[in-house]
């Protein structure tokens, strides 16, 4: 029998978490509810996605997101936050002003991807930087559940932050990993990476989630700790990292 979160287009990973992967870039975009709060995790490309993801949400659960947290500053992950008026954001510390100095990158980058010059420019002009800071780790409350933000960084980006929510009901627990982790293909280590720095993030975010948790790539299908353990010696040995 299909959920609610299927029939809206979502994967339903456990008790009120699903994740979708958006058309055009495959990005996947997460949500946790809890009873008093909805988080988002990454917002999309573009304003229209933004909204789209909203409006889905709200159909499913009948409330508004609440909460966004942002996993790195990549366009196809961030440039939907503005359609979140009003919602707390989230994101690794100096994200926020990274996205406020590098707007105009970010645009250009979006455009470079496929995004129109147009709704690239709307998105940049009107993005919303994190209202809260996550230096090492900080549970967020959703009323009868906790999510804790991790940052596990830096590795794919100076400001890589991964999202844990314990299972429940017997459930793994699900780790939402960013692009620090991608099933669809190799990791993608562009001008911001930092790749000697990146096996050791995975190594955190393995800490982080255990054995028996799922883990949520920022592109791709949902793997497990051994997928993420082989792809941080296979990121190891092509930046000539010495092994943990």
């Amino acid at each position: 029998m299909h959920t609610a979160w299927e029939e809206a287009g979502w994967e339903r990973l456990g008790d009120g978490v699903a994740r979708r992967r958006m058309p055009g870039w495959d990005e996947t975009i997460g949500v946790i509810a809890g009873s008093t709060g909805v988080m988002i995790v990454d917002t999309g490309a573009t304003l229209r996605d933004g909204a789209d993801l909203r409006r889905t949400i709200r159909g499913v659960l009948g409330r508004e997101v609440t909460h966004v947290a942002l996993t790195h500053p990549h366009f196809d992950h961030v440039l939907g936050t503005a359609a979140f008026a009003g919602v707390e954001v989230f994101g690794a510390a100096g994200l926020g002003e990274l996205l406020r100095r590098g707007k105009d990158e970010l645009r250009h980058d979006a455009v470079r991807q496929g995004v129109a010059p147009d709704a690239a420019a709307e998105a940049a002009d009107l993005l919303v930087a994190p209202h809260h800071h996550v230096h090492g780790q900080l549970t967020v409350e959703l009323g009868d559940r906790q999510v804790l933000l991790a940052n596990v960084g830096p590795g794919h980006t100076a400001h890589d932050l991964a999202v844990l929510v314990p299972g429940r009901h017997g459930e793994p627990e699900i780790v939402f990993c960013g692009d620090l982790v991608e099933e669809s293909g190799e990791p993608q280590a562009g001008p911001d990476a930092l790749p000697g720095q990146w096996p050791g993030a995975l190594d955190r975010l393995l800490a982080l989630g255990g054995e028996d948790a799922r883990y949520v790539p920022g592109h791709g299908a949902v793997v497990d700790a051994a997928f993420v353990r082989a792809q941080r010696d296979a990121l190891a040995a092509r930046f000539g990292v010495a092994p943990s």
